[in-house]
């Protein structure tokens, strides 16, 4: 019989295998809590439950992180995807700036959004940042090239 490994020690060989230069000197990284959210609400569903971790040290949890954002991590040969846990509140507030960001990304301009939820768009050599919605509607109105290509429906 196959003995369970613990989250600690799931998590400790995903980060030894994706970025061994964040481990300690003495090859463990700091962990404070560690536990998996609840399933979700349809069982008809199978997908993975997501794991939460409380590093000790946050400049370990930065580095990870940023290891994360420049290549797919991976476990067992799956593919697996660390993101930062933010409130539902952020989350909501993010999820606002979807159709502007990728009708951004079709016009090829550069585009991100930023914590918590801000937009910054280069346009016209330089970069603009937009902590709503409604800003860059109104940022729209005053450019009447952009407010075409944009077309959006509020």
């Amino acid at each position: 019989m196959m003995k369970k490994k613990s989250l600690d020690t799931i998590l400790q060989e995903i980060i030894k295998e994706n970025c061994p230069d964040v481990i300690e000197s003495e090859g463990k990284i700091g962990i404070e809590r560690i536990h998996r959210t609840p399933s979700e609400r349809n069982p008809k569903i199978k997908t993975p439950r997501n794991i939460v971790a409380k590093f000790q040290n946050y400049k370990i949890k930065e580095k990870i992180l940023q290891a994360a954002k420049k290549k797919p991590f991976k476990y067992r040969g799956a593919t697996i995807r660390i993101t930062q846990d933010l409130a539902a509140s952020t989350l909501k507030e993010r999820r606002a700036w979807n159709m502007i960001f990728r009708k951004a990304q079709e016009l090829e301009m550069q585009a991100r959004i930023n914590y918590p939820a801000k937009l910054n768009i280069f346009f016209q050599e330089r970069r603009w940042t937009f902590n709503e919605t409604n800003e860059f509607h109104l940022f729209l109105k005053k450019k009447p090239e952009l407010n075409k290509k944009f077309d959006l429906q509020e």
